[in-house]
């Protein structure tokens, strides 16, 4: 299995960046974990779009849904006609949340574009041969962390998204191969809202016994070098901070 990052920045991209996005491949599937503003751009370098069997998005701020209105454009405009609705695992009621801000032909397009279904915590998806289990976890209402494992050979990444430190993430952290972890926040700015440091980013994947730690929803001024060593302190195994394009072999 392999994760390739799209996105790696927190709410606004920098220069060369994009927001919250991953693709996971396995043997048969492909998979993208979020579709923040600028994660489609990213995902055409890696592999053809339509060749994408789900989308999983995690919660609805907007860093983290925005380009789903550009790759339902693709879908529908696609050069060779309407691609097949693509299935869509979202939290209740995003897609009615998008479509507030459409005419009411956008909406209809947007409802052709996508079989969309509801994220529900601990009810497996399985998408090919990869399963995905939704956790959730403590930021907005609702949002997941999503486990995913590629069924033939138990390999597991755990994609955080945006979350507090604390139990509920640990739950889902525990035992994966890599974890891919939100670090949002420079260390002075710890416990001020619901996201999570490079430090305790690190403390989660040493609870968690996890393989190797990659650091993502990255602020963009950010001292990323800062960021690394921090997490190294608390978690003895490797340790990155991700980039676009940055790909690891699960």
């Amino acid at each position: 299995m392999r994760l390739t990052i799209l996105g790696s920045a927190a709410s606004y991209a920098g220069p060369g960046q994009a927001c919250s996005g991953a693709l996971i491949q396995s043997a048969e599937t492909s998979v993208l974990l979020d579709c923040g503003n600028g994660a489609l751009s990213m995902l055409a370098k890696v592999v053809d779009p339509l060749s994408l069997d789900a989308v999983a998005i995690t919660h609805a701020h907007v860093d983290h849904f925005a380009d789903l209105y550009s790759l339902q454009a693709l879908l529908r405009y696609a050069p060779s006609g309407p691609a097949p609705a693509l299935p869509l695992y979202a939290p209740p009621g995003l897609l009615e949340r998008m479509g507030a801000l459409l005419s009411e032909n956008g909406r209809r397009e947007l409802a052709e574009a996508f079989v969309a279904e509801d994220i529900c915590a601990r009810t497996t998806i399985e998408v090919g041969d990869v399963r995905i289990t939704p956790y959730r976890v403590d930021h907005i209402e609702p949002t997941f962390a999503l486990v995913v494992e590629e069924i033939s050979t138990g390999r597991r990444i755990c994609y955080t998204s945006d979350t507090a430190p604390g139990k509920a993430v640990e739950s889902a952290a525990a035992g994966v191969h890599l974890l891919l972890a939100e670090a949002t926040l420079p260390q002075r700015y710890a416990g001020r809202v619901p996201h999570m440091t490079a430090r305790e980013a690190g403390q989660l994947a040493s609870r968690g016994g996890v393989e190797r730690l990659v650091l993502t929803h990255v602020w963009p001024t950010t001292d990323r070098e800062e960021m690394a060593r921090e997490a190294a302190e608390e978690f003895c195994g490797p340790v990155a901070v991700a980039e676009e394009l940055d790909s690891f072999s699960v």
